[in-house]
């Protein structure tokens, strides 16, 4: 699929013929790279680093129940399908950080709930210097993409709830790719708040349930703890 700019501005939308500037162009296998993964991780926070060949950067996966938060031009990526991802942004410290949650709530300390998931996240931001009145949010994911089961409503209870959360926190959602029926793939850049989404074709969505389902039974350990979105 062609990378397609989607401003929030009312200008009309321009192509995008590379990566974006602020990415790393260097080679792999850096010296980035390397610190990322030899880091230690709270638990809940994502800790799949590796090196991403089309964009040519450092990036970090974020697994269903997991969050990062950053200040570099790391890509934090994820793949949703009913779930949701909320990426934060501080707009005048520059800090972003992404999660991805399956349900809105449930029981325990998990990040595979929304109210937990979203504080977690907002909590972690502003131990790296966030504030809550300069934070932006953008929000992906909440597809109906299993055939026949949307009397459930999974994916449109989620993007309530999100949606929800964040205007009782006064979090102004800038931009936003919710429902329908498609599989996402998300990248975030938390130094410059920017995103980017790509809408899978609905035939893929069986690993991804099937990843869901998987990340469901499994048990995540408690934490103790502006730009635009571009269709690539």
């Amino acid at each position: 699929m062609a990378l397609m700019s989607a401003p929030l501005s009312p200008r009309p939308a321009a192509p995008l013929a590379r990566p974006p500037a602020s990415l790393s162009l260097g080679s792999p296998a850096g010296s980035r790279l390397e610190r990322l993964k030899a880091a230690s991780r709270k638990p809940g926070e994502a800790s799949f680093f590796f090196y991403d060949a089309h964009f040519k950067n450092e990036a970090v996966k974020v697994l269903p129940g997991e969050y990062y938060v950053d200040t570099e031009d790391l890509l934090v990526m994820t793949t949703l399908g009913s779930c949701i991802a909320a990426c934060l942004w501080d707009r005048e410290k520059r800090i972003g950080g992404m999660n991805h949650f399956m349900l809105p709530e449930g029981s325990g300390d998990s990040g595979r709930y929304g109210s937990y998931a979203m504080e977690l996240l907002i909590n972690e931001m502003m131990k790296r210097g966030a504030s809550r009145l300069t934070m932006e949010a953008k929000i992906f994911g909440g597809g109906a993409v299993i055939s026949g089961m949307n009397s459930i409503n999974v994916g449109e209870r989620n993007t309530e709830f999100v949606t929800q959360f964040l205007a009782t926190e006064r979090i102004p959602i800038v931009s936003k790719d919710v429902m329908d029926v498609y599989p996402r793939k998300v990248c975030f850049l938390p130094a410059s708040g920017k995103a980017m989404v790509k809408r899978l074709a609905p035939t893929n969505a069986e690993a991804l349930v099937a990843q869901e389902r998987a990340a469901a039974q499994k048990v995540v350990p408690a934490s103790t703890g502006g730009g635009s979105i571009d269709l690539f």
